[in-house]
């Protein structure tokens, strides 16, 4: 899953910023389990940024991931 949402990020919105709700719908996955159960995950390994009502990709990971 968390392969999934770095996925959609960076092919649906560019490597954000974008929203939970957008994120979540674009995956099919409930907005309160991406932010309490995946988000958390990603922010600490470094692999998104938190913006106020947005989640970012730092942009060296949008540019060299092969996921």
């Amino acid at each position: 899953m968390d392969n999934r949402i770095l996925r959609t990020i960076i092919e649906k919105f560019r490597g954000g910023p974008v929203g939970l709700n957008n994120i979540s719908t674009a995956i099919g996955e409930e907005s309160g389990t991406i932010e309490e159960v995946y988000e958390p995950f990603l922010i600490k390994e470094g692999y998104m940024k938190r913006h106020p009502g947005a989640a970012k990709l730092p942009r060296p990971h949008t540019d060299t991931w092969a996921l």
